[in-house]
């Protein structure tokens, strides 16, 4: 079971959604870009709008569990400037990093408690709150190795003598993760993370 946002949680809720994941994707799109692939740019997904990248399903998903996902970048590892399978992982983890470089942003905001000086302290509290966790969630959630999720490359990259069978994996990857959503198993890995690095987030911005 879950509980449905209020419409104040919705209202702050969405924007916090749409900038992670969009920040998330064009992250990919900017390392592949980086080392020599043109193909999210050519694709218009080299962008920081959030049409250009939200998939209905995972954004519903991130409304209802916070976690979910956008639509891949496409990226194509024969055009990039380095051993495919080792630019596939620095791709795939550019993404969780752009995540974790919001939430830190956030924390950070929230530990120089600069929003007690504007009206609505209590939203943008709760704003760059949720920023934070969202983002911790994003990071943490796309590093589990299952394909198509981020984690799934690097550990390609990782493991390289792997990597075919990794790949070969993405056709049951959803249905993985459907199987791992409604038996518990995805939350009592997730939560327990996501709550320790909060945490050390929470700890990093109260010594600043």
């Amino acid at each position: 079971m879950f509980d449905l946002p209020s419409l104040s949680e919705l209202l702050l809720l969405l924007p916090v959604i749409l900038i992670s994941l969009t920040f998330h994707e064009f992250a990919h799109g900017w390392m592949a870009y980086r080392l020599g692939d043109n193909t999210a740019r050519n694709q218009g997904r080299l962008t920081l709008n959030p049409l250009a990248h939200i998939d209905p399903v995972g954004f519903l998903m991130m409304i209802l569990f916070k976690f979910g996902w956008a639509k891949p970048v496409p990226v194509n590892p024969n055009n990039l400037r380095t051993d495919p399978e080792r630019g596939m992982l620095l791709v795939s983890l550019a993404g969780p990093a752009a995540n974790m470089l919001i939430a830190l942003a956030a924390s950070l905001l929230l530990g120089l408690g600069l929003f007690k000086l504007v009206p609505y302290a209590d939203y943008i509290y709760y704003l760059l709150y949720l920023t934070m966790q969202i983002n911790v969630i994003l990071a943490i959630f796309n590093l589990i190795p299952v394909p198509p999720l981020d984690g799934s490359k690097i550990l390609a990259g990782l493991l390289p003598g792997q990597s075919q069978f990794i790949y070969s994996m993405e056709t049951y990857g959803i249905v993985i993760l459907m199987i791992l959503l409604f038996t518990g198993l995805l939350g009592k890995i997730l939560w327990p993370l996501v709550s320790l690095v909060i945490n050390i987030l929470l700890m990093i911005s109260n010594i600043i």
